[in-house]
């Protein structure tokens, strides 16, 4: 069966009941003891003497998407002729860095055909795309198919509760059960395992390739960084001697390219420089190499006696390696805004004092047309287009 999985936007599915409802003849039978030096608990599969269907009448809460409780929701699904037979939502944990999946539903019909399996790979690429430390998840301790599958997509089980749905759930043998999946620690590369050196023409399409699969879907479906790359090359405001690749047994892993930019106070402009896009391919993402780059090209523009950088960039990346935000330098953009994405740093120590202003970037970044960006996507695999939440709502 061939499927596509879209985004369930809010102002339109926002109430839909979600009709779960299973049959089972097993349960994990939950049994907490008080021993002299604390507890034990044991978590056992079970038979029931016969079988037990969980139907939403039950509930005097059903399960609906994008229900007020969850503040952060986000909703996927599957679409039959208009109508939605699967759907995954997730909810995200600011507080906490972890991503939990509130809902996760297949029609019975529709099961066993990989559905579920590509539902929660959606939602392992959104924790990835948003640096979350784990996604977890509540099923009941009755529900044994659904357990079988999460276990089977490497969720493992992290608590319980025992009187989350009533007072009686031991008893019922209906226990909520939370489970976690983690992503896989990697090991942060050091400047000794990888190339960093200046971008050839013969780097071109290996550098675009890898700047489109770094950034699509990331901000909105697919993405036009590639494209900002090829255009950046040939403007008069690309810095070449400053923007650098990064290289791993040979394959380009990463790119930082840098452009003029200026602070522009009445009748005073502040030469300044920008870098952007700055990407690591996915398959490398997370060991350290977009920070290699910043830190080995700060030190080439440093050196070559440029006062300070200015970015629009994630402001929960960018200030461990020593950005603040422009109001610490008296810089606001160009309609005179200040907020936490907007960041700068100086690059040797008192080189941005004096400066005050407004910030212009390139004029390379204006405007980049949608019909350029999809003819120039035919040089490259085909990839799907998908709508991710923003993670900075």
């Amino acid at each position: 069966m061939e499927y596509k999985i879209v985004h369930l936007p809010k102002e339109k599915w926002k109430g839909t009941v979600i009709p779960i409802e299973y049959t089972t003849d097993m349960y994990y039978d939950v049994i907490v003891n008080k021993t002299d030096n604390g507890f034990s608990a044991v978590i056992e599969k079970k038979y029931f003497t016969e079988p037990v269907k969980h139907t939403q009448e039950e509930n005097n809460f059903p399960d609906k998407l994008y229900d007020d409780h969850w503040k952060n929701a986000y909703a996927w699904g599957v679409l039959v002729d208009g109508m939605l037979i699967a759907a995954i939502e997730t909810d995200r944990e600011l507080w906490s860095n972890r991503l939990r999946i509130t809902e996760l539903w297949v029609e019975e019909s529709y099961r066993r055909r990989g559905i579920g399996h590509a539902l929660i790979e959606i939602v392992r690429e959104q924790a990835r795309r948003e640096r979350r430390r784990a996604v977890i998840l509540e099923t009941q301790s009755c529900n044994v198919n659904a357990i079988d599958f999460y276990l089977h997509e490497g969720f493992t089980l992290v608590g319980f509760d025992t009187c989350c749905y009533r007072n009686d759930d031991l008893q019922r043998k209906k226990v909520r059960l939370e489970f976690g999946w983690f992503p896989e620690k990697k090991k942060k590369l050091t400047a000794e395992e990888i190339e960093i050196r200046m971008e050839t023409e013969s780097d071109w399409y290996e550098v675009e390739r890898m700047t489109q699969r770094a950034f699509w879907n990331k901000f909105r479906p697919g993405c036009d960084e590639h494209y900002l790359v090829h255009k950046l090359r040939q403007h008069e405001d690309y810095l070449p001697e400053l923007s650098r690749v990064a290289v791993k047994d040979g394959r380009i892993i990463g790119c930082i390219m840098y452009t003029k930019s200026r602070v522009v106070d009445g009748d005073v402009t502040h030469e300044m420089i920008t870098f952007g896009p700055l990407c690591v391919d996915p398959d490398w993402q997370g060991r350290g190499v977009g920070e290699l780059l910043i830190r080995h090209t700060m030190k080439i523009a440093a050196e070559k006696r440029y006062k300070g950088i200015i970015i629009f960039g994630e402001p929960d990346y960018y200030p461990r390696i020593g950005f603040k935000t422009n109001d610490h330098f008296s810089i606001t953009t160009a309609d005179g805004k200040n907020f936490d994405a907007f960041m700068g740093i100086e690059l040797f120590e008192g080189s941005m004092k004096g400066i005050k202003g407004k910030f212009h970037e390139s004029e390379v970044f204006k405007y980049i047309p949608k019909e350029e960006v999809e003819a120039f996507n035919i040089k490259f695999p085909k990839l799907k287009k998908l709508n991710f939440p923003d993670q900075w709502d």
